[in-house]
């Protein structure tokens, strides 16, 4: 049995999920398997998700499906639980003295551990050992923190364990009430919705290991953490440093390879120099202390990559708010603000951001990359513990964001935000952020004619995958999505937030969604794994869903909502779905919950829970049956567990309403034939 957790700790292992641990713990280590661990991406098998996603060259390994004597976590599902989290929803913690160990698929010189370590018994995070050991030799000892982890309550967030809700006055899922309008007032037990649970440690091996070569990951026997949970292994052969010597050089201008000297100021003289001279930026090797933002205009930044040059800040307190409403800034760079024409001319590539903030300030610019960027490119950075990766304020146009990695970030991964034009996201992977992965958020001003293609988005905490609120002309294609927590879904296409309505052609095509249909705690009701949400206008663009894999989904496959307010004002209506395969739901294939009409054609389905339709329309159940009309086009084959997916009797609108149905969990994917 783990050794029993005392006071705080114990609380708030059991509120994630070491309950199940503990239990599991009972039936002994978990069993060793028969071949090396095998590759997985986003806890599939790869021929699943061949030709989707980002491929940046590294290999992916769950813990899981290691060797160990540690103690399997999960799986689960449940919001507020580590299983949930976890890459493939199962991970291994590991007491003092245990490892897991990972044979290696191919050559490598490097290793990302994904991993969760208690937090203090006050908040603030913790620190502890992992040993690193080849072959039971070469040792070496990583350092793991809590510190960017951990977060509790309601939006947006607290650090400590102790909080009651930060908003009384808001509806409160526990209680179903409103607490400050409640007597007697409910009592919430603490941890609070603890959440945001694993980071993420890179680790640069000194040498080149083969394939079969096996890596151990060992909780130190006197490790002050009593659980160390890993979640999985990336390992890759990380390419030379990359030397450009035609470059004005960083270090000719008084920049501090060895972190110790703030090197801002050189980098600024290093960029102005090269504006002049019509040459590149060039950051050498090494990590440098830079604790504010780096204004970018008109020239090019070159790292020797993303391994070796990094640009690593601490987050600082403003003397006084700034007219953004900052109240701190960090590492960060930054174009010129819209207003003040933006910046132009910008290319960014192979260096680091490791920013440090602990909090979510929704006011505070403190993004790997912000401002706005016109007729530029950002390539093959890594970015963590900043608030969002890259936070783009339009209008601006001709962006292209291409092979960068994102990790661990307390809001979201990558959002265009307002009038942001014909750009383009393609190759990036983006994994444990805490709100939308991928968004387009057209306040106000419309995104237009933007392309997020073959990403990777993985664990996205709150939130959404991919989310699209509102704007025009936008394409969708050929992304991975995986393991969305809580409140969202892989895929979203949103009128909300203050954004301009849809219109032109909406395209979301050859996507592949994994472990989605996620439970919304507000509602109380299952998700889609897309979810097409009316509230604040209604959907009436051209939106075309083709060829997408909706896999192993929660809930539901697809779901169309318009919310109990307004579901007479806003409808769904011109939405076109074809040549869909959907692998194993919980419950339905399409969720309606609103007005309108949708059409299907070449949707095959499998593994389904429940009723294939389940067609609530706008809730008056009129004799002349749904709001919503399902039209047929042919082509719509296979079924589940009450037949075929979509029967006769439910077309074209009839009343096949069960607001809450039996979730039946599917079995995991597979090949189809």
């Amino acid at each position: 049995m783990p050794t029993p957790l005392k006071g705080t700790a114990a609380v708030i292992a059991a509120a994630v999920g070491f309950s199940t641990l503990t239990a599991a713990a009972a039936a002994g280590p978990a069993s060793r398997p028969a071949a090396p661990t095998r590759v997985t991406r986003a806890a599939l098998d790869p021929s699943l998700v061949a030709g989707r996603g980002a491929d940046l060259g590294f290999s992916e390994q769950e813990a899981e499906n290691a060797v160990t004597d540690g103690t399997i976590v999960g799986p689960g599902r449940d919001a507020y639980t580590l299983a949930a989290e976890a890459s493939g929803r199962s991970a291994v913690a590991l007491e003092p003295g245990q490892y897991v160990e990972f044979t290696l698929p191919a050559a490598a010189d490097a290793i990302t551990v994904r991993y969760s370590i208690p937090d203090a018994a006050t908040g603030g995070g913790t620190t502890a050992p992992l040993d690193v050991a080849v072959n039971g030799r070469d040792h070496r000892s990583m350092t793991l923190t809590s510190q960017y982890a951990w977060l509790y309550n309601e939006y947006p967030f607290s650090n400590d364990p102790a909080a009651g809700p930060l908003h009384p006055d808001w509806w409160t899922t526990e209680c179903g009430c409103v607490p400050d309008a409640t007597t007697p007032a409910p009592a919430f037990p603490t941890p609070f919705r603890p959440n945001h649970f694993y980071d993420e440690q890179r680790l640069l091996l000194g040498r080149t290991y083969h394939a079969g070569d096996v890596v151990r990951l060992t909780a130190p026997a006197g490790s002050t953490a009593p659980t160390t949970t890993i979640d999985l292994l990336d390992s890759q052969l990380v390419a030379p440093p990359k030397v450009d010597a035609r470059a004005a050089d960083v270090l000719l201008f008084g920049a501090d390879p060895s972190g110790r000297r703030d090197s801002a100021e050189a980098i600024d003289r290093a960029i102005a120099f090269a504006r002049k001279a019509h040459l590149p930026v060039y950051i050498p090797p090494g990590t440098y202390q830079v604790n504010r933002h780096i204004i970018v205009d008109d020239v090019t930044i070159e790292g020797a990559g993303s391994w070796y040059t990094i640009l690593k800040g601490h987050q600082v307190t403003l003397p006084a708010p700034a007219p953004d409403g900052s109240v701190h800034t960090g590492v960060g760079l930054y174009g010129r603000d819209a207003s003040a024409g933006g910046s132009h001319n910008v290319h960014l590539s192979g260096f680091a951001i490791e920013g440090d903030v602990r909090e979510r300030i929704d006011t505070d610019q403190v993004n790997g990359i912000g401002g706005a960027l016109s007729d530029s490119s950002i390539e093959g950075l890594y970015i963590h513990h900043t608030k969002a990766g890259m936070w783009l304020d339009g209008p601006m146009t001709n962006l292209t964001v291409s092979g960068n990695q994102i990790a661990d970030q307390i809001a979201d991964g990558i959002n265009f935000h307002t009038g942001v034009t014909n750009s383009v996201v393609r190759g990036n992977f983006l994994r444990d952020t805490g709100d939308d992965g991928l968004a387009m958020w057209s306040e106000k001003t419309a995104d237009s004619g933007d392309v997020f293609d073959h990403n990777t988005v993985q664990t996205p905490v709150l939130a959404n995958g991919i989310a699209l609120y509102g704007g025009s002309d936008l394409t969708v294609t050929d992304n991975l999505v995986a393991d969305p927590i809580r409140e969202g879904s892989a895929l979203q296409i949103g009128t909300r937030f203050g954004a301009v309505p849809f219109s032109g052609r909406i395209r979301v095509g050859d996507n592949t969604t994994v472990r989605s249909g996620t439970f919304e705690l507000n509602w109380k009701i299952g998700l889609g794994a897309i979810w097409i949400y009316a509230l604040e206008h209604s959907v009436d663009a051209d939106l075309e869903v083709t060829g997408d894999d909706f896999l192993d989904n929660t809930y539901n496959a697809i779901m169309m909502v318009s919310d109990w307010p307004v579901k007479d004002q806003y409808s769904i209506t011109n939405v076109h779905f074809s040549d869909i395969k959907v692998d194993g739901t919980g419950t339905d294939v399409v969720s309606a919950r609103a007005a309108g009409g949708a059409t299907f054609q070449n949707v095959q389905a499998r593994n389904v829970g429940a009723v294939g339709i389940d067609n609530c329309g706008s809730f008056h159940f009129t004799p002349a049956g749904s709001e919503f009309t399902v039209t047929d086009l042919g082509g719509n084959t296979g079924g589940g567990t009450t037949g075929p997916w979509m029967a006769g009797w439910e077309l074209p609108n009839t009343l096949t309403c069960d607001d809450r149905p039996v979730v039946v969990a599917p079995p995991g994917p597979s090949p189809w034939s």
